[in-house]
């Protein structure tokens, strides 16, 4: 028998108010109406900061109308947090992998024993369940332990938001594909290879709509994209924005897994070998909540021209 959520106001919980958690949050402001009260779950130290940057955080936070809720996600134990979860009808976890290891697996046997009517997930990403266990990016088989734990049982409804790649880190040069003073797109796998890319703007949108819909998605995966691209199309896109030629490279998957090999401990190492592999990190833009939906988001391009253009 499925949470019973009915028409009266509903109050959400987002964990975590980063760049992501902040998204989630304006999505809701703007969406929710007199339908939802909504709140956020952060630490201590950062309502009481003084710092200028944390401060003005809040205060953004506050002239959204979300009530601020507070534990340290770290420190409580399952119990505890299940104390604060269980007083909302949904939370929405923004807590990524930066929150270290065995983080998800905590906040999903939190909300489960808390009796919180629905839980997303941070599964903000890839599409784990194709990826599978054992892949280069060891972080992902605890996303599949959540996916587990959450699959075995029936008091909680669940939800999993796959959005792919964060665009901007597909243009991180950390992460090393794009070489904008080098002019170099270095592909992962193959110049055919695609990806699929959010932005953290259209997640938020996209999530608070995915979220307030109705019907409601119950216990199930549900697919955005702002675009799916092979870094064949990337290198073209950078051409157009940037008026420039882009030399194109390719990295084979058994380049990438030799790289990790000597540095195993090395995450971005790990993130390109999975990406390299293709498998779970792109889909048809045609199955996508948004674009089913009709809500228009930024492509690559369009990010491109927005933050490389000056460059």
């Amino acid at each position: 028998m499925q949470a019973d959520i009915s028409n009266v106001k509903q109050h959400i919980l987002v964990l975590g108010a980063g760049e992501l958690g902040l998204a989630v949050l304006r999505g809701l402001a703007v969406r929710a109406d007199e339908s939802a009260s909504i709140s956020v779950l952060l630490r201590q130290p950062s309502v009481e900061s003084a710092s200028p940057e944390k401060q003005k955080e809040i205060a953004a936070i506050r002239s959204l109308g979300a009530a601020i809720e507070v534990a340290d996600i770290a420190d409580a134990s399952v119990d505890e947090l299940a104390a604060v979860l269980g007083r909302f009808d949904t939370v929405i976890s923004c807590v990524g992998f930066g929150a270290g290891r065995g983080t998800q697996r905590k906040l999903t046997q939190a909300a489960l024993a808390s009796g919180v009517k629905r839980y997303i997930p941070w599964q903000f990403g890839v599409d784990y369940d194709v990826v599978g266990r054992g892949s280069p990016q060891d972080l992902f088989d605890e996303q599949l332990d959540v996916r587990d734990l959450l699959r075995t049982q029936s008091r909680t409804e669940w939800l999993i938001i796959s959005t792919g790649m964060f665009t901007s880190f597909l243009f991180d040069p950390a992460f090393g594909v794009v070489d904008l003073p080098g002019g170099r797109v270095n592909a992962l796998g193959s110049l055919d290879t695609a990806v699929t890319v959010t932005t953290p703007e259209d997640i938020g949108t996209l999530t608070a709509a995915i979220v307030l819909h109705s019907p409601r998605f119950i216990n199930q995966v549900v697919y955005t994209a702002g675009e799916t691209l092979t870094y064949a199309d990337l290198a073209d896109l950078l051409e157009r924005v940037t008026g420039r030629t882009f030399e194109r490279r390719a990295s084979s998957v058994p380049q990438l897994l030799a790289a990790l090999e000597e540095m195993p401990d090395d995450n971005l190492r790990k993130y390109r070998a999975v990406f390299a592999m293709g498998h779970g990190v792109a889909w048809d833009v045609t199955q996508t909540f948004n674009d089913q939906q009709g809500i228009a988001v930024t492509d690559a391009e369009g990010w491109a021209r927005a933050h490389l253009a000056r460059g």
